[in-house]
Order: C-alpha cells, then sequence, then structure tokens
C-alpha cells in the first residue's frame, strides 16, 4: 500500500529519526543518497525497511533497490510529499534506507602500525567530521578517532562523508580514553597548532603515528598539546589565520601518504 500522507504515523516515527535522541534510542539512522547507501550495504550494515518514492528514483538507487528487494528487505512505497518529511535533503531521491549500523568501540579498532590514525578532536559540526573521513579514506588512513561527543549517525556525517562513515574503521570516544589509546598502541601523537615552530611537511610522518587536530578557532585542547610528541603548523600566508578541520586533517594526511610513497 503507498502512503500519501505526510501524517502517517510510520512516517511521523522515520522522520524523528533525523534527530538525535531518537537515533541513539532506537540505533537506527537514516541513509540516504546513492553513494551513502551502496556503501552501507557494502559494509554489511543491517538495513531494516527501503523508503521508496518511485517518481524519484535514478538508475543507482533502482539498481540498489533491486538487490535488497531480492534479499527480503522490506519496502514501504511512498509519495513525493511523505518521502520530503523523512527526508533531510531540499531535494530528496527516490530512496532512503533505515539502517542498523554498529561502530566498533575504540578498544577494539586495530588499524595496521604503518597506516596513520586521524584522532579529530572536538569537530564540531558533524559536516567537518564526514569531510574528515572522506579525507581520510582517500589518503590511506588506518581509522579515525572522533573525540569529544560525537554522532557518528547524523545524517551530515553520512552525508560528508559519502557513505565512508560505514567502510573506515570509526570509533568515537572521550579524550581521555582516547589518550589513552594512542599510547598504548605505541603511536606517535603528532599535534597540528598554529602556535606550533616547526612546519608539517619537516616532520617524520611515516611509521605509527596518530595526527590529532582541533576545531578551527579553539584548536586543540591543553591535555593534547602537552602529551604530543611533536607540534606542527600549516604555514599560512595570507591574512587568513586558520583552516577548516577538514582541510587541515587532509593537508597533514596527505603528507603523511606523500612521506609513505617514498620509503
Amino acid at each position: 500500500m503507498r502512503v500519501t500522507s505526510p501524517q502517517n504515523p510510520r512516517i511521523k516515527a522515520l522522520a524523528r529519526l533525523k534527530e538525535r535522541r531518537h537515533r541513539e534510542r532506537e540505533g537506527r539512522c537514516l541513509v540516504e543518497g546513492p553513494r551513502e547507501a551502496q556503501r552501507a550495504v557494502a559494509a554489511g550494515v543491517p538495513v531494516e525497511l527501503a523508503v521508496v518514492w518511485p517518481e524519484g528514483l535514478g538508475p543507482e538507487e533502482r539498481t540498489l533497490l533491486e538487490g535488497l528487494t531480492a534479499r527480503g528487505v522490506p519496502v514501504l512505497e511512498v509519495a513525493e510529499e511523505p518521502m520530503r518529511r523523512v527526508s533531510y535533503r531540499e531535494n530528496p531521491g527516490g530512496l532512503v534506507l533505515v539502517a542498523r549500523p554498529s561502530f566498533p568501540r575504540l578498544e577494539a579498532l586495530d588499524p595496521p602500525p604503518h597506516a596513520p590514525v586521524l584522532v579529530a578532536v572536538n569537530p564540531e559540526k558533524p559536516g567537518n567530521l564526514g569531510a574528515i573521513l572522506r579525507s581520510a579514506d582517500a589518503a590511506g588512513a588506518g581509522a579515525v578517532v572522533a573525540v569529544g561527543g560525537v554522532d557518528l549517525m547524523n545524517p551530515n556525517v553520512i552525508r560528508s562523508s559519502t557513505g565512508v562513515v560505514f567502510t573506515l574503521p570509526t570509533a568515537a570516544a572521550s579524550s581521555e580514553a582516547a589518550l589513552d589509546w594512542v599510547r598504548a598502541r605505541g603511536r606517535r601523537l603528532v599535534a597540528a597548532s598554529p602556535h606550533a615552530e616547526t612546519s608539517y611537511w619537516e616532520v617524520d610522518l611515516t611509521g605509527a603515528v596518530a595526527i590529532a587536530v582541533g576545531p578551527e578557532h579553539a584548536g586543540l585542547p591543553p591535555e593534547w598539546l602537552e602529551a604530543a610528541d611533536v607540534r606542527v603548523r600549516i604555514p599560512m600566508c595570507g591574512r587568513a589565520d586558520s583552516l577548516n578541520v577538514s582541510v587541515s586533517a587532509a593537508l597533514l594526511l596527505y603528507e603523511a601518504l606523500r612521506q609513505r610513497s617514498k620509503t
């Protein structure tokens, strides 16, 4: 049966998953967009329901939907207005997945020693964390540790990461736990700071390293700067005195990749 009213109880219940408290209480989230959905499915994330607006389906979504229905995933067909209520995008597509992801606990993370780990401390905006995840994946990071009460199921984390949040080992942790993890794994801690004397391209980023970045305005908290084995800065030549944290993370990770490609 096709749902045509945005006031339908099932639609209201699904729309509540756009709020963090409901995501955390139910352990479910909405996954929207072809790439995001494909990566969630490829990563083995359990899909409980496919919400489908047939008129809005694109070719990639149709192919994905065929695979999901072949696996027995239930389908809820809706009209445009109910889809708009469920979607978190201004111009929704034709497919939204209701998924139940599970993310690794920090102590379970075991990235290979040669791969850098990116620690995002208080990334503030979900979109920043998503962009960091995307860069970390592209640059070959072994894992990402998100510090500061982040919500890995936030729709903007999923969207900005293009679904990489489901495929790249990512754990949320407290600041203390993350620092303990870095020390216990024997990783050199490289902390980004605009006040550091050493440029990031002057530091050895090969081997087992953890690269820590903080929010654009506040920077890394004192405990991270004090714990660092080395502090590095990204040179700024113009009037701007800071970069978005996702840009800083990308620069550092790609420098680590460049150095590794030479060894």
